[in-house]
């Protein structure tokens, strides 16, 4: 079970939106690559990152900032945001990001997730944003008619490492992870699903760790790691014991 520190960048900043909103953005960190060095040293073993400004332009906008990071740490990142072709996910992957996470890219070209897990196997993740159990897209700003659940199904065999779960009523306002869609999502497919969205305190790190949510790969922490409702080593030392 995996815990990914988030940084979400917005303007080059590190920061934490409220509901998907960014003009509801804080600001917690102006050196993101100090931010995540930080987090390596607290014990993080992965990285989860968001080009927020990225996910709204269709294409890489905190580039400098994304390098940044990949030059302060040694543990591996995964980065979406604005990833909608396959010369970009080569390029991330070529600069050292582990794993590469297509969201709108995964609704509108379903055949470049297909064509990316071909030429990189286990290194290409679908980010499945919902809200009201509808697919949102281009940086939450649209709700497709697709569920998560179909998302998911038209990727079962092609080769997708993980599917980044995000319930988007749920993101920046600490009301805790929706664990009962996301475990249900993770029942109908083999494809292994990190959770995202709301977690708010030790509880649900111990709710991860129950047996009806062990089949997750792990879970995605923002605010609540930021503002100190959870402590690092008391999290860690949780799942590192759960095994």
């Amino acid at each position: 079970m995996i815990l990914f520190p988030a940084i979400d960048l917005k303007d080059g900043k590190c920061v934490r939106l409220r509901l998907g909103d960014m003009n509801e953005a804080t600001v917690f960190n102006d050196d993101p690559a100090d931010q995540a060095k930080s987090f390596e040293d607290q014990g993080f073993q992965y990285l989860h990152i968001v080009d927020l400004n990225g996910a709204f332009a269709g294409k890489p906008v905190n580039a400098a900032a994304v390098e940044a990071i990949l030059k302060a740490i040694t543990m591996p990142a995964q980065l979406g945001g604005g990833i909608r072709d396959l010369a970009t996910i080569e390029t991330w992957l070529a600069r050292g990001i582990r794993r590469v996470i297509l969201g709108t890219a995964a609704v509108r070209d379903p055949g470049l997730v297909r064509e990316a897990c071909k030429a990189f196997p286990g290194r290409i993740a679908v980010g499945i944003d919902a809200k009201g159990g509808k697919v949102a897209v281009e940086g939450w700003a649209e709700t497709s008619e697709l569920t998560a659940v179909e998302l998911a199904h038209r990727f079962e065999d092609v080769g997708v490492s993980a599917i980044v779960y995000t319930d988007i009523e749920r993101d920046g306002v600490l009301k805790g992870l929706n664990l009962p869609a996301t475990a249900e999502l993770a029942r109908a497919t083999r494809i292994p699903v990190v959770a995202s969205g709301g977690l708010a305190s030790i509880d649900d790190v111990k709710a991860l760790i129950r047996p009806e949510y062990r089949m997750l790969e792990g879970a995605i922490t923002g605010r609540a790691l930021y503002d100190g409702r959870i402590d690092a080593r008391e999290a860690l030392s949780l799942l590192n014991a759960a095994g």
